[in-house]
């Protein structure tokens, strides 16, 4: 018996999607243990695979709030901000408006004044991927000054301060996280844009995915969720402010799940950037650096995955091209631990 090519596209496509579900029923299974073994935490979880969408979520908008989190709820993703603006990046050098390997001299403020050692030294490949030696923001200390907002003491003038007063390099070349490299890298495409980093990602990001609720400095909607600290204590979401290529942005896992499904599309322009940024750009024995992704390649499969820690909330995102899935995980607590515990236990036993 001869079988037709589309009789077969059609067993594929009930076999990726009865594939997919199954895989979400497990994903699910996990995330409602470990909610009823931290009852007061509120998860809401999206999970993309053959362009197949599934959300699961628990828990309630805040300790005194009785309404169900969903998927359309939202939460501060924080740090997961950096793979928009190094998307961001990618997209000006699709553009031809940016090179990778191009100094940062010549991209940044007129009120930037680098030392002579610094000149004609960093890369903007340097800052997306942690590597540029600047100096960065201690964190420890603004807390001290403000457990709620740390960030209200960082303003334009402390930030070129910062810069304008570093001599020395000390560990260029070498990784270490940095809140300045991307607020730096924020302040290069509102350089080559001529636009306000929120006018930049609300035009190339939020705009032309529809992303309703993926939110900039306006964020009072009715299904925000309250964040805590470990200790349980209410936590406001964080003012960025002159930071905000770093931190920024509050969405739900509905809008990032759509996000990552332009990524795995290699034929959008969000999808053409996002495979720039995952290239590596730094390599030691314990990590490899994309631009803003960290990249973990075994038994041929590669993953790309960014978290994300604010006062009050955590977050993770993740992906596979190879595979064709991706997942976001947003927790209404900082509890960077339990974050990566469920991912490596999902990743480990069900997409590995």
């Amino acid at each position: 018996m001869k079988t037709s090519i589309p009789f077969l596209a059609t067993l594929l496509l009930l076999y990726n999607f009865s594939f997919g579900q199954e895989n979400f029923k497990k994903i699910d299974s996990i995330i409602k243990d470990n909610y009823q073994k931290n009852p007061g935490l509120g998860i809401s979880v999206g999970f993309i695979q053959n362009d197949k969408e599934n959300f699961t979520a628990y828990g309630k908008l805040s300790k005194e709030s009785q309404i169900d989190i969903n998927e359309k709820s939202l939460f501060e993703i924080a740090s997961i901000t950096k793979i928009l603006t190094s998307n961001l990046i990618a997209q000006a050098v699709l553009e031809n408006k940016i090179k990778l390997d191009d100094y940062i001299d010549n991209y940044l403020p007129k009120v930037y004044v680098l030392h002579e050692n610094l000149k004609n030294k960093i890369k903007i490949s340097d800052l997306a991927s942690h590597q540029s030696g600047l100096p960065d923001l201690d964190f420890g200390k603004l807390i001290e000054i403000n457990v709620q907002q740390p960030l209200n003491s960082v303003n334009e003038n402390s930030l070129t301060t910062l810069v304008n007063n570093s001599t020395q390099l000390i560990d260029y070349g070498k990784y270490r996280y940095s809140t300045i490299g991307y607020t730096l890298l924020g302040q290069i495409l509102e350089t080559v844009y001529g636009k306000s980093y929120d006018a930049i990602i609300t035009q190339k990001i939020i705009e032309p995915l529809k992303l309703k609720t993926t939110l900039t400095k306006k964020y009072s909607v009715k299904n925000k969720t309250v964040g805590h600290s470990p200790e349980g204590v209410n936590q406001e979401f964080l003012n960025w402010n002159v930071t905000a290529p770093a931190g920024l942005i509050k969405s739900n896992a509905f809008d990032m799940i759509t996000y990552l499904k332009a990524v795995l599309n290699k034929e959008t322009t969000i999808g053409k950037a996002a495979i720039i940024t995952e290239k590596i750009f730094y390599k030691d024995e314990k990590r490899e650096m994309g631009l803003a992704v960290n990249i973990s390649t075994s038994d041929g499969d590669t993953i790309y995955l960014k978290s994300g820690d604010s006062m009050g909330e955590s977050s993770i995102i993740c992906y596979s091209r190879t595979k064709n899935w991706g997942i976001i995980l947003l927790l209404n607590q900082r509890n960077s631990k339990l974050r990566q515990d469920m991912l490596n236990v999902i990743y480990g036993t069900i997409l590995k």
